[in-house]
């Protein structure tokens, strides 16, 4: 007998949310094993010794039940350099599951029989290549949180039953929150994907390439129902990526990941209309920062938008030039010229 199901739990300086979080996978109530494949990005506030002790209450053996379930402990000695997509990645190649899914070390589930809903799921319906549901959204004392401003975030949600492709392209939604997925196990059937791209497009963002993993190969369901928590932080010089973020300019790094991303899927397919709004939107996006802060950074931010969305989407390799468009994209949003 096989673990059917390998949970990836990502985990770093969560002491104060990290045993609930890793409780709710293990008291999980299935008919198959699991195993829960921790990935622990060297915290330095006590988070491992939190999971040396739940670990050592399920230890590693071959399963013999349905009711087995095991921890699987990958300590690092050093952190990734603030690059936790290393460890996502990484976490998920020591994984062995038919299934695959997500938790990070401050959300939690809410639901028991979460894993037996969504892997009865994806068991009765080869169509689908993930299943997602959706989530309700905390604070760091486990409460809903009531601010509207947060709670139009968890709008990009909003979606119930099938999710394409095309849908991740053009409605502006998400298919599921990340400790909301489960999914094949692509990972062991690469077919021809190159999935190291993970950690190269970026140093954090790894929910959005997920995703996009899954949806290049097939559809996702979205369950209408709540089985999990996403805990919503935003604290200075806090570690969770919402906390990151007040600090980056993630607009910016949206427009990188978005061309790195692109010419990923372009070996597999070709781009379509889409890319083509999306190279344009980014380029505007470079040009009015540019034209309002025309400094070293911003004349880069530019050119590098220019150099691969314009000539070689938008353009497609016709001839241009970054001034002549520059200037064309200003007519043409004056309604002068179109593109």
């Amino acid at each position: 007998m096989d673990y059917k199901v390998s949970v990836i739990f990502i985990t770093y300086n969560h002491r104060d949310y990290v045993e609930k979080a890793l409780r709710s996978v293990l008291e999980q109530e299935t008919d198959f094993p699991f195993e829960v494949v921790v990935g622990e990005d060297c915290s330095t506030d006590g988070t491992q010794e939190i999971l040396k002790k739940i670990a050592a209450e399920y230890p590693v053996h071959e399963p013999t039940g349905p009711s087995d379930r095991q921890v699987r402990l990958y300590l690092r000695e050093e952190n990734t350099g603030g690059r936790p997509t290393v460890n996502v990645y990484e976490t998920t190649q020591r994984c062995t599951g038919e299934y695959l899914a997500y938790l990070e070390g401050d959300d939690f589930w809410t639901d028991r029989h979460k894993l037996q809903k969504q892997a009865d799921i994806l068991d009765g319906s080869p169509e689908y290549i993930a299943v997602t549901h959706s989530c309700a959204i905390v604070g760091a004392d486990d409460q809903p949180i009531e601010d509207e401003d947060v709670k139009k975030i968890g709008e990009l949600y909003a979606w119930s039953g099938k999710f394409t492709y095309e849908d991740f392209c053009w409605s502006g939604k998400w298919p599921g929150h990340y400790a909301t997925v489960m999914s094949r196990n692509i990972y062991k059937d690469s077919a021809g994907f190159d999935y190291t791209i993970l950690y190269r497009a970026s140093d954090f963002t790894d929910d959005a390439v997920i995703l996009l993993f899954l949806l290049m190969r097939g559809d996702i369901y979205r369950m209408d129902e709540c089985m999990s928590a996403w805990r919503y932080i935003r604290k200075k010089d806090g570690s969770n990526w919402n906390s990151i973020a007040m600090s980056r300019n993630i607009a910016m790094e949206d427009c990188y990941l978005s061309r790195t991303l692109m010419k990923w899927v372009e070996q597999y397919r070709p781009l379509g209309a889409y890319s083509r709004k999306r190279c344009l939107d980014d380029f505007g996006l470079a040009l009015k920062g540019f034209l309002k802060k025309p400094d070293r950074q911003g004349r880069k931010f530019l050119a590098d938008m220019y150099g691969y969305g314009i000539e070689h989407v938008v353009m497609k390799d016709q001839k241009t030039s970054l001034m002549g468009f520059s200037i064309r994209y200003i007519l043409a949003r004056l309604g002068l010229v179109k593109l």
